[in-house]
Order: structure tokens, then sequence, then C-alpha cells
């Protein structure tokens, strides 16, 4: 799976999910930091990217548009070492696997993993 970390998420994820075989890009790798979410949810669904993100504000860009894709994955969680963010976040995308193909949002907290198809 290909994934686009959002400029909220600490770049050492970025080499951590490599390590458990995602293909990762950080949004500082491809484009300006600045950069509107909208243009970079074009991005993420041009490239066939899963956006990994902090911010609320890409779900309410897919549910303003009814758009089907990107996948985004939402963490709402917070732990005090990274490799337990990656962790939680490997084992659910791993876990919900077909649904981000298909298209949908994933959030994720320390207690559990929440998928929504899309379009919303």
């Amino acid at each position: 799976m290909k994934l686009l970390l959002d400029m909220n998420i600490p770049l050492k994820y970025a080499n951590l999910l490599k390590e458990k075989g995602f293909e990762v890009l950080h949004w500082s790798d491809v484009g300006d930091p600045k950069t509107l979410d909208n243009q970079i949810m074009t991005y993420a669904r041009e490239h066939g990217l899963i956006v990994v993100t902090y911010d609320l504000d890409f779900s309410a860009i897919l549910s303003a548009t009814h758009a089907l894709k990107p996948s985004v994955v939402q963490v709402r969680a917070a732990l005090p070492q990274a490799t337990q963010i990656v962790d939680l976040l490997a084992a659910a995308i791993f876990q919900n696997k077909n649904n981000l193909q298909n298209g949908a949002i994933l959030t994720i907290d320390t207690k559990k993993a929440r998928i929504r198809m899309l379009p919303l």
C-alpha cells in the first residue's frame, strides 16, 4: 500500500512504516508545506495514495465533495513513543486494507479503529 503522510505526521513515522512494508511519502518530500489540504487530496487521488493525517479537514473534504477517493487514515491517538503509534497504525491499515483500496476513512485511536466507506 502506498501512503502519503500529511505534514502533521512526524517524518520519523515514514521510516518506521517503510520497515513494516509500506511504500511511504511524506508531504515534505512531495510539495510545499503550505499547500492546501484539497490540493494534497488531489495529489493523493491522482497518484493512488492513502492520506495519513492527524487533521480532521481531510474527512470534511471527502464529506463535502462525496468523493470516492483518496482514502484517508485519521490518527486520533497520542502515545509516548513513535513506535507505538506506528504499530497501531500499521495493524489497523493491514486489517482494513481492502476497504482502504476501495475508498474509505479509517479513524484510529488507542482503543479501536473505525472504518467508513466512501462516499460519505
